[in-house]
């Protein structure tokens, strides 16, 4: 079994940044693809990133392109969201995910954090 724990998320005016974390236990996820997601209030759970077990491939949705970015440290079992110029459509909670096969898809993912709440205000 994997736990995931995110941390990070927070209050932050539009303009801003946030660096979230997603710290893996149970056993490595160094193989692990490693992806983020977000849901906001009545909205699906969607993807934001996903980086590949070595970071040589790595996704971002168009609506986060060029503003997030995707990173991991395999030596400490942790994957991280750099999220700059933070809009206030980014406002969401925000879901760490471990999967063994490369997906872009929330079905492809086997672990689940418990989510971090992202806040940018106007």
């Amino acid at each position: 079994q994997v736990q995931l724990v995110e941390s990070g998320g927070g209050l932050v005016p539009a303009g801003g940044s946030l660096r979230l974390s997603c710290a893996a236990s149970g056993r490595t996820v160094s193989r692990y693809t490693m992806g983020w997601f977000r849901q906001a209030p009545g909205k699906e759970r969607d993807i934001v990133a996903a980086t590949s077990w070595n970071g040589d491939f790595r996704y971002y949705s168009n609506s986060v392109k060029g503003r997030f970015t995707v990173s991991r440290d395999n030596a400490k079992n942790t994957v991280y969201l750099q999220m700059n110029s933070l809009e206030p459509e980014d406002t969401a909670v925000y879901y760490c995910a471990a999967g063994e096969l490369y997906s872009t898809s929330k079905q492809g993912y086997d672990y689940w954090g418990q989510g971090t709440q992202v806040t940018v205000s106007s």
